[in-house]
C-alpha cells in the first residue's frame, strides 16, 4: 500500500502507542533498541518484550550507559546501512544518550531516540526528573518531536523515521510515558523501507568552469573526504589523466587510500606522508567530497576548487575560487571528457616518491627492529594487528592515540572498516560502537571479525560495556593500548610549551579485570608475544582482551611541524627537566626521535 495511506494495524495486539512504535520500527527493518529499562520508558519496554514473545519483533539490549547505547546505534546503521534504535527513560536516563546522539548526528548515520517523559499532566511544573527532551535534543538531530496525542503518533513516528534517513541523521522521538500507555488509533501509516539514494547532478555551467581551472594548472593536487565513498573509481581516472597525487581526510581514508598508486597519505595532526608538502605546492588543490575542518592544514594562497553534495560546506573551511554542488561520482564522470590530458608527471611523481620515503621512515620506523624494545612501541602493535585481522574486519578506535595508530598503520582495502568519533571526538566510544558493529554482524549472519582499538582512558570511562560484550557473548576483541596516560592530551600541552599534567592514571591490570568478567583476557609486556596474543584473541569465540602495556611517552608526532610548535616543545621540555629531571626529557625523545618529521 503506498505511503500515507491508511489502513488498520497488521496485529489485533498492537493495543497502544508503545506497541505502534514498535510496530512501525519492525516494518522499517529495525531488530534490537539498545537502553536501560526505567519507570517512564516501561510501556515501550513491555511493547518490545510482547513483540519477542511473539516472535518477528525486536530485541531489547541491555547496555550498561544510555551513551554506550547511543554509540552503538551509531555504529549498526554504520556497517549495516539500516535504521539502529536507542533509548533512554525520562530525564537522566536520555540526556545520557546526548553525546552519543552527536556524533551519530554528525556522522550522518540513520538512528531514532526513544526518549521517555515525565506524566504529560505534569510537563513544566518542574516535576521530579523533569526536563525538556524535545528541546535539549535539537541541536544534535535532524528531527526531534513529543508525542502529546494517540492520534499524532503514527504520523510523527513515520515522519521520524523517515528524517532519519533522509538526513540521515538522528531522529528523537519525545513520548511521556502515559501518552505510550494510550489505546493506539484504529489506522496507521505506512513506513517506507529506506528510499534510493538520489542523483545530484551539478550545473554543467560549473563543471565547465572546474574543467578550466584544471586545464590551467600545471600542478594540481587532490584532497579526497568521505564523499568519495561511491566515487573510487571516477577519481583515480581523473587523478591519471591529470597527473594529480591524492591525498585524504581520515574519513576518507578507507574509501581511496587502498590500491591508489597515486596516495600522498593524511594530512592534519594524525596525517602522514606527502599529503600537507602536495596541497601547498600545488597549483591549483581540488577537494572532493571532504568538509576537513583545520585550516592550519589547508594552503590559502593556492586556487582552490571544492565539489560537494552539500552547498552549506562549500568553503566554509578555507577559500574557493570554483564551486561545484553536486555528487562527486555524478561531476568527476561529467567532467572528464572536458579535461585535457596532462603530459608532464614529474609533480606527481615527486609527490608519491616523496611519500613513499616518509612511510618507510617516520611511519615505518616503529615497526621494524622493535621487537625487544620495552616499553612496547604503540605503532608496533597496530601493524601487527592489520597484518593479522581479517581482511573484512570492523576496526573501532578511540579518540586520541588510537586514532592515529589506526590512522597511520591500518591497512584499507575497500572491504574493511574504520569507525570512529571522527567528527564528534569523544572518548570512549571504541567499545560502544564496535557492540553495535558486532551486533550488525550477527544480524547478518556473518563471521565478520570486529576489534576495538582502544586506550586505557577511553576503556575505564565506559568500562562497564564489557559486562554488555559479556552478557550478549559478543565476538569482540578488544586491543587495549594501555600506557595509563592521556597521551593525545600531553601532546596538546606540550605543543601549547606547557609540561604534562593530569594526564597520567593508575596502572590498571585490565587485562585482570576482564578475566573477572568471564572475558578471555591476556596482558602483554613483552612485545615479542603480541603477534601470538593477537591471533589468539581474534580466533576465540566471544569477547576477548588483549591489555597491551605500551610506552607512554609515545607520541603522535605531525608529518609538518610549524616553528611556533618546536618553540613550544622546547619550553614543554625546559619544564620538564626543571620539574621531573633530565630523565623525563631523555625518555621522551627516545621514544620519539625516529618519529620527528626531516626534510
Amino acid at each position: 500500500m503506498p505511503f500515507g495511506i491508511g489502513r488498520p494495524p497488521q496485529d489485533s495486539r498492537n493495543r497502544t502507542v508503545a506497541d505502534l512504535l514498535v510496530a512501525q520500527l519492525v516494518e522499517a527493518g529495525v531488530t534490537r533498541i539498545y537502553g536501560i529499562v526505567g519507570d517512564s520508558l516501561n510501556p515501550v519496554v513491555d511493547a518490545v518484550r510482547r513483540s519477542a514473545v511473539d516472535g518477528g519483533g525486536i530485541e531489547w539490549v541491555h547496555v550498561r550507559h544510555e551513551e554506550s547505547a547511543a554509540f552503538a546505534a551509531a555504529a549498526e546503521a554504520e556497517v549495516s546501512g539500516g535504521l539502529a534504535v536507542c533509548a533512554g527513560s525520562c530525564g537522566p536516563g536520555n540526556l545520557h544518550l546526548i553525546n552519543g546522539l552527536y556524533d551519530a548526528n554528525r556522522s550522518r548515520v540513520p538512528v531514532l531516540a526513544i526518549a521517555s517523559h515525565i506524566p504529560s499532566a505534569q510537563i513544566g511544573t518542574g516535576f521530579f526528573q523533569e526536563t525538556h527532551p524535545d528541546r535539549l535534543f535539537t541541536e544534535c538531530s535532524v528531527y526531534s518531536e513529543m508525542i502529546s496525542s494517540a492520534e499524532q503518533a503514527p504520523r510523527v513516528i513515520s515522519s521520524a523515521i523517515h528524517h532519519a534517513f533522509a538526513g540521515p541523521g538522528v531522529s528523537v522521538l519525545t513520548i511521556p510515558g502515559d501518552v505510550a500507555d494510550l489505546d493506539a488509533p484504529r489506522a496507521v501509516r505506512d513506513v517506507a523501507l529506506p528510499p534510493a539514494r538520489p542523483r545530484v547532478v551539478p550545473d554543467p555551467d560549473a563543471v565547465r568552469r572546474l574543467a578550466e581551472a584544471i586545464d590551467a594548472a600545471e600542478k594540481i593536487t587532490i584532497f579526497a573526504g568521505a564523499g568519495v565513498r561511491h566515487a573510487r573509481d571516477e577519481v583515480l581516472e581523473l587523478a591519471d589523466k591529470i597527473a594529480a597525487p591524492v591525498g585524504h581526510s581520515l574519513r576518507g581514508k578507507e574509501w581511496i587510500q587502498y590500491d591508489n598508486p597515486f596516495d600522498v597519505g593524511m594530512s592534519g595532526l594524525l596525517g602522514y606522508g606527502a599529503a600537507f608538502d602536495a596541497m601547498h605546492d600545488a597549483d591549483l588543490l581540488l577537494l572532493l567530497g571532504t568538509d576537513f575542518p583545520y585550516p592550519q592544514f589547508l594552503p590559502d594562497d593556492v586556487t582552490t576548487a571544492q565539489v560537494d553534495v552539500e552547498p552549506s560546506r562549500l568553503g566554509r573551511r578555507t577559500r574557493l575560487d570554483v564551486a561545484v554542488v553536486g555528487d562527486v561520482g555524478e561531476t568527476l564522470r561529467l567532467l572528464l571528457p572536458q579535461v585535457a590530458e596532462k603530459r608532464s608527471r614529474k609533480f606527481l611523481d615527486t609527490m608519491v616518491t616523496k611519500h613513499r620515503k616518509a612511510l618507510s621512515g617516520v611511519v615505518g620506523a616503529y615497526t621494524k627492529k622493535v621487537e625487544k624494545a620495552v616499553p612496547i612501541h604503540p605503532e608496533f602493535v597496530a601493524d601487527q594487528l592489520d597484518q593479522v585481522a581479517g581482511p573484512d574486519a570492523v576496526f573501532t578506535v578511540d579518540t586520541g592515540m588510537c586514532n592515529v595508530w589506526g590512522a597511520r598503520y591500518i591497512s584499507p582495502n575497500g572491504r574493511r572498516r574504520m569507525i570512529g568519533s571522527f567528527l564528534h571526538g569523544s572518548m570512549a566510544n571504541a567499545l560502544p560502537h564496535a557492540i553495535g558493529a558486532a551486533f550488525a554482524a550477527r544480524t547478518a549472519g556473518s563471521d565478520r571479525q570486529v576489534v576495538a582499538m582502544a586506550g586505557d582512558g577511553g576503556l575505564s570511562m565506559l568500562l562497564g560495556e564489557l559486562i554488555t560484550a559479556r552478557h550478549y557473548d559478543l565476538p569482540v576483541t578488544v586491543v587495549l593500548f594501555n600506557n595509563a596516560s592521556l597521551g593525545m592530551v600531553r601532546l596538546e600541552m606540550l605543543v601549547d610549551g606547557l609540561p604534562s599534567f593530569g594526564t597520567d592514571s593508575p596502572a590498571v591490570d585490565y587485562a585482570a579485570v576482564a578475566a573477572a568478567l568471564g572475558i578471555r583476557s591476556q596482558r602483554v609486556t613483552d612485545p615479542k608475544d603480541v603477534r601470538e596474543a593477537l591471533e589468539a584473541a581474534l580466533a576465540a569465540p566471544g569477547p576477548a582482551l588483549v591489555d597491551v602495556v605500551t610506552d607512554p611517552r609515545a607520541l603522535s608526532i605531525p608529518p609538518n611541524i610549524t616553528a611556533g610548535q618546536v618553540r613550544g616543545f622546547a619550553a614543554a621540555l625546559t619544564k620538564e627537566v626543571l620539574g621531573n629531571g633530565m630523565g623525563e626529557a631523555v625518555s621522551m625523545a627516545r621514544s620519539n626521535l625516529r618519529n620527528v618529521p626531516r626534510p
